[in-house]
């Protein structure tokens, strides 16, 4: 049919949102790492690099605490895909979506565990407790958490990524062979 290759109008819009990998090359803080951080894999874009790094941010963006951006920029360098894709979709975790994604967890740790009501249990009120007994009682509370949410995140996180991996796919070859179609009909 036609050889596959990235339509230039797509690279244009998605490279004016990025960052260029020759102004970060001159931060101070970034030139120790510079021939691992700046790879050209890390910083080309297709169609192949974009699904992966879109993999990589979702899974990366259910790590709890401010390691997402880390994790993802090592499995960047790890999988060779493009660094600023990945580090801009671990922002879909922000405080207004984190609690809904941790409680569906939990709910998917639970369900696969098979113990529990599938009910998230709220933490322990302070109320007239001490502070030490109040801290114990949270403890106890995220202990009980743990071994389900765990298990969800990780299972979350496995779906999220492969969803976004096949809808980044699909969505840029739609987008290919529409451009395809569009240039066949100018040409003719």
């Amino acid at each position: 049919m036609f050889p596959e290759q990235p339509d230039n109008t797509m690279r244009r819009l998605l490279k004016r949102y990025l960052p260029n990998h020759e102004t970060l090359a001159a931060n101070r803080w970034l030139a120790p790492f510079g021939d691992t951080l700046f790879h050209p894999r890390l910083w080309h874009l297709n169609r192949h690099s974009a699904a992966g790094a879109v993999a990589v941010g979702l899974f990366c963006g259910l790590i709890p605490g401010p390691l997402q951006m880390l994790s993802a920029a090592l499995c960047c360098v790890a999988f060779r895909v493009n660094l600023p894709v990945a580090l801009a979709t671990t922002l879909y975790t922000n405080p207004l979506t984190i609690l809904p994604l941790y409680v569906a967890a939990f709910a998917i740790g639970e369900w696969i565990l098979g113990n529990g009501t599938g009910h998230f249990t709220s933490p322990p009120e302070w109320g007239d407790t001490s502070l030490f007994g109040w801290f114990e009682a949270l403890a106890g509370w995220m202990a009980g958490l743990g071994r389900p949410l765990f298990l969800g995140l990780v299972v979350l996180a496995f779906g999220l990524s492969m969803a976004g991996y096949l809808l980044t796919r699909i969505v840029w070859r739609a987008y290919l062979i529409r451009s395809w179609r569009k240039r066949r009909i100018r040409a003719s």
